[in-house]
């Protein structure tokens, strides 16, 4: 037996807004809506598993045992992180060691934490 990630889903207050944050992150779009409360997105055209947004009634609490790490090709992390925040992303801070490996942390719309690194071989490439 083998398995796969197929997809990951993010439980959220706002499946539609969240997903259009993404989509446009990723640069893909909605592959499947189910009446605003269960929206997928097409899998990124640069790779990795397709995300998928499920409204929940409960609001988020504590932090996410859970993130995405987003790969920049080299010497592209900061442009991307402008971008990201542009679309509604924040920044918590940059991490890291200038000498090895430095990547930032910021939340999506709902809160949730994410971060984008720069190194060769990037998904992002």
């Amino acid at each position: 037996m083998a398995l796969s990630i197929g997809m990951v889903t993010v439980d959220c207050a706002d499946p539609k807004a969240l997903s259009g944050f993404w989509a446009a992150a990723l640069d893909t779009e909605v592959l499947q809506n189910y009446e605003d409360a269960f929206i997928m997105l097409a899998p990124s055209p640069r790779g990795g598993p397709a995300l998928a947004f499920q409204l929940v009634p409960e609001p988020r609490s504590g932090k996410n045992r859970l993130h995405l790490d987003l790969g920049a090709p080299v010497g592209e992390r900061q442009a991307e992180v402008e971008r990201l925040v542009a679309l509604g992303a924040t920044v918590l801070g940059e991490r890291g060691d200038p000498s090895v490996f430095t990547w930032t942390t910021l939340t999506d719309p709902e809160g949730n934490e994410f971060c984008v690194g720069e190194q060769e071989g990037s998904p992002l490439e």
